[in-house]
């Protein structure tokens, strides 16, 4: 099983709910490497908010595989490789993400591999995404998306299920503000 993970972040509800100049905040989140790299770039706020979000979809793709939950950013350190491409390594693990950013939002979705199997995602509205995930869900499988549902695992991470049929090998939704995200792998039965 490949496990993925993704994280959004609305930047307008980050402007106003979150100060990452305050004291100390650059310290506990983000390693030295990191924060030269925040504080060095052209907009250092955008930059803060995509490595946070290439943080926790590494975390939370590492919490699939791995069955525990802690809080540890400042141990996962990213490295951007293109535009829209990074790495974050969190111990022996490396985890490829490719991330999404404009006016708006900042969203990432990470994985272990780099070339693996297709994984379907999507930006909605905060409001709805649950919603759109089984309607693209039930178009990639064939079933009908009102038998399509949701069950959390031990660690909270979603599954799905067409009756007691699992469809999703990973998946993972986000939500923050007005914006809400989801990645996801379907089982090689489909």
């Amino acid at each position: 099983m490949h496990n993925i993970g993704n994280d959004i972040v609305d930047l307008n509800l980050a402007k106003t709910q979150s100060n990452w100049q305050r004291k100390g905040f650059l310290e506990k989140q983000f390693t030295q490497k990191e924060q030269d790299e925040i504080l060095s770039s052209e907009n250092p706020f955008l930059k803060v908010w995509l490595f946070w979000s290439m943080k926790e979809a590494a975390y939370k793709c590492y919490t699939q595989k791995f069955k525990e939950r802690f809080f540890a950013p400042q141990k996962f350190e990213c490295t951007i490789i293109s535009k829209d491409k990074g790495m974050v390594v969190f111990e022996e693990n490396t985890f490829y993400t490719e991330s999404i950013s404009n006016a708006l939002y900042t969203s990432t979705i990470a994985r272990e591999k780099k070339e693996e199997t297709v994984i379907f995602s999507a930006v909605g509205l905060a409001s709805t995404i649950d919603l759109d995930l089984k309607i693209k869900l039930a178009a990639e499988t064939g079933v009908s998306y009102k038998g399509i549902e949701k069950r959390k695992t031990t660690i909270g991470a979603p599954l799905f299920y067409y009756k007691e049929e699992l469809l999703t090998t990973s998946c993972s939704i986000s939500h923050h503000g007005n914006y809400g995200a989801y990645a996801y792998n379907i089982g090689s039965k489909f």
